[in-house]
C-alpha cells in the first residue's frame, strides 16, 4: 500500500527558489545568500526590497532609480481611492487590502502584462502602495483626512507619518524599518504558496497578491501577532500584579491544554532568528515610552511557556509589543506585515513566471465508490 500523503503538504518541497532559505535546526534565515542578522539595522527595507525582487544588492544609482519608483508609486488610483470609504465603513481591515489590491490594478499600466520588465514595475509599485493603502484605510474609518507621504522620508517613517498625521521619531521609524526587513520572505510559507500557485497558472501579479491576501487573512496564518497583543491586553485588565498574573494564566491555559499564541514554528526547532531582534525592540521602545509592562509581560509569558512546553517565541511574540509601543492599531498588525511581505509575494510571482511551471498536487481520494445513481422518477 502506497504511503499516506503528507497532511498540508508538510515536507513537501513544492519549487526552487532563490529567494530566502531556513536552517530550522541552526535557527537562520536569509536573503538571497544574506543572513538577516546581517541584514538587519544595516540594510533599509526598500534595499531589501530591491535585493529580493531585483536579484542583487542595489549601488547607489540603482538604489536612487528604485527610490524614485516607490516614491511615484506612493499613490492610490481613482477606482480604489473613489470606493475607500465605503471600503473603511463597511469591511475589516485585511478584507479591505484584499479589495483595494484589486481595485488598483485598474489603475496600473502594467496590469495585464507579465513581461519580466513589467513585473518588476508593478512589485515595486505594489510594495510602496500597499503602507498608503494601510494608512489610508485607517484615516477613512477614523474620518480624518488622508496625510500626504513625506518625499525626504523613507517607507516606514512615511508610515507612521501616514498612519497618525505626526513626523515620527526617528528611532520611531529605523525599528519599523528593521520589523519591514524582518519579515520581508520566508521561503514557502502559506500565503507565498498562494501566490505562486496563482501566478503559475500565469494569471498577473496583482490576482496572485489578492490570493496571498486572503490566504493571510485566515487566523492560522496571518492575526497571531495581534491575538498576541489582545490576549497581554486581557490579561492586564484582569487586575493584580500583571507579571503574577501572566505567570499564572498562561501556565493555567498551558495545563488545560490551551494554545498560546505566538510560540513555536513549523520549521524553527530553536529560536525564531527575527524574534531575538524583536525582542530587543519591544525593551527599547517599552524603556522609551516609560511604561514598559507590556514588555516585561511578554518576558515572563515567555519563562513560562519555555519551562512548560519547551517551546520559543516565534516572529509574531515580540512583533506584537514592537508596533502596540509605535502606536499601530491591533487590528493593523496583520496589515502591518503584509506591508513588509509584499516585498516577497511580488519576488516569488516574478520568479515563478521566470521559470514557470503549472503547480498541480495530485490527491488521494477517500470517498465511496461504485455507487449506483437511481433517476427520481425511478424510486
Amino acid at each position: 500500500m502506497a504511503d499516506k500523503p503528507a497532511r498540508g503538504l508538510a515536507d513537501v518541497v513544492a519549487a526552487s527558489t532563490a529567494l530566502s532559505d531556513i536552517d530550522g535546526h541552526a535557527g537562520r534565515l536569509s536573503y538571497r545568500g544574506y543572513d538577516i542578522n546581517e541584514l538587519t539595522g544595516n540594510a533599509t527595507f526598500e534595499e531589501v526590497s530591491y535585493l529580493l525582487q531585483r536579484g542583487t544588492q542595489p549601488n547607489p544609482a540603482e538604489l536612487d532609480g528604485y527610490l524614485a519608483e516607490f516614491a511615484a508609486g506612493r499613490v492610490i488610483g481613482p477606482l480604489a481611492a473613489a470606493d475607500l470609504s465605503g471600503i473603511a465603513a463597511r469591511q475589516q481591515p485585511m478584507e479591505a487590502l484584499r479589495s483595494l489590491v484589486s481595485l488598483a490594478s485598474a489603475d496600473d499600466p502594467d496590469a495585464r502584462s507579465n513581461e519580466s520588465a513589467a513585473n518588476l514595475r508593478k512589485a515595486a509599485r505594489l510594495t510602496a502602495q500597499q503602507p498608503v493603502l494601510i494608512a489610508s484605510y485607517q484615516a477613512a474609518r477614523t474620518g480624518r483626512e488622508p496625510t500626504a507621504p513625506d518625499p525626504g522620508l523613507g517607507t516606514a517613517a512615511n508610515f507612521l507619518l501616514q498612519l497618525s498625521g505626526e513626523k515620527p521619531e526617528p528611532r520611531a521609524a529605523e525599528i519599523l524599518d528593521a520589523c519591514l526587513v524582518l519579515h520581508a520572505d520566508h521561503t514557502m510559507n502559506a500565503s507565498t504558496f498562494a501566490a505562486r500557485v496563482c501566478a503559475a497558472t500565469l494569471s498577473d501579479m496583482h490576482s496572485a497578491v489578492v490570493a496571498a491576501l486572503g490566504t493571510l487573512k485566515g487566523t492560522l496564518h496571518g492575526g497571531a501577532n495581534e491575538q498576541v497583543m489582545l490576549g497581554l491586553e486581557a490579561i492586564r485588565a484582569s487586575g493584580g500584579d500583571p507579571l503574577e498574573a501572566t505567570g499564572r494564566q498562561v501556565a493555567e491555559r498551558l495545563r488545560q491544554g490551551e494554545k498560546i499564541m505566538g510560540f513555536g514554528h513549523r520549521v524553527y526547532k530553536t529560536e525564531d532568528p527575527r524574534a531575538a531582534h524583536l525582542r530587543k525592540m519591544s525593551a527599547e521602545l517599552g524603556a522609551a515610552t516609560g511604561d514598559d509592562t507590556y514588555y516585561r509581560m511578554s518576558r515572563r509569558m515567555e519563562e513560562v511557556v519555555f519551562a512548560e512546553k519547551g517551546l520559543y517565541p516565534n516572529v509574531d511574540f515580540y512583533a506584537a509589543t514592537v508596533y502596540h509601543y509605535l502606536g499601530i492599531p491591533t487590528d493593523l498588525f496583520t496589515p502591518v506585515f503584509s506591508a513588509s511581505r509584499m516585498a516577497g509575494w511580488t519576488a516569488h510571482v516574478i520568479e515563478q513566471h521566470a521559470d514557470n511551471r503549472l503547480i498541480r498536487p495530485d490527491s488521494e481520494y477517500i470517498g465511496e465508490s461504485g455507487l449506483s445513481w437511481v433517476p427520481l422518477g425511478a424510486r
